[in-house]
């Protein structure tokens, strides 16, 4: 357990439900054919907007997701965000969505993102908008290698909550410690 007492005055922090391991091979293995480099793959449930790296928020959110049922996630095909910023695949989960505004309201943050709030589109981001990644080719490809999903959506269950933790500028998230839910 890498606990509280290790975090760094750079470190950013999200809150994430993984995919399961066979899914998540997958996304590895496509960023990899492609050369993208991107954070571990998840679906967001809390953004860093309010999650300090004096985590002042530990506490309240790890309560929150103590209280919280497991949660249902489906996740179907390659969708873009029409801004251009990412390429993803959609996932439908009312419960994300709800724990999401469970967060929100424990944590109250004093400025959060606009996509945060009751209209928040669970996702799994694929490649983010960088230089030299061209999301069109990115797109394309993606839509052949999770054909499968548009048609059969992958549905999952999860069972625990990720804080990923980002060293700094540059890094990338990756899963630091989990949360059970349910446990409360």
């Amino acid at each position: 357990m890498t606990g509280p007492e290790n975090a760094h005055a750079n470190a950013s922090f999200l809150l994430g439900v993984l995919p399961p391991p066979d899914l998540g091979a997958r996304v590895d293995a496509f960023r990899t054919r492609l050369g993208l480099r991107e954070s571990a793959a998840h679906v967001t449930v809390k953004a860093r907007s309010g999650l300090d790296p004096e985590l002042r928020w530990w506490k309240a959110a790890r309560a929150v997701v103590a209280e919280s049922p497991a949660l249902t996630l489906e996740v179907g095909g390659v969708r873009a965000f029409r801004n251009g910023t990412a390429v993803y695949l959609g996932v439908t989960s009312p419960d994300v969505v709800a724990l999401h505004l469970r967060l929100l309201t424990a944590l109250n943050p004093s400025q959060r993102f606009g996509y945060e709030g009751p209209q928040m589109t669970p996702h799994l981001t694929l490649a983010l908008r960088r230089r030299g990644v061209d999301l069109g080719t990115v797109l394309e490809a993606a839509r052949d290698e999770f054909a499968d999903l548009a048609g059969h959506p992958l549905t999952f269950t999860a069972r625990e909550v990720w804080v990923m933790r980002k060293p700094g500028p540059g890094g990338l998230y990756v899963p630091w410690e989990a949360w059970p839910l349910g446990q409360g």
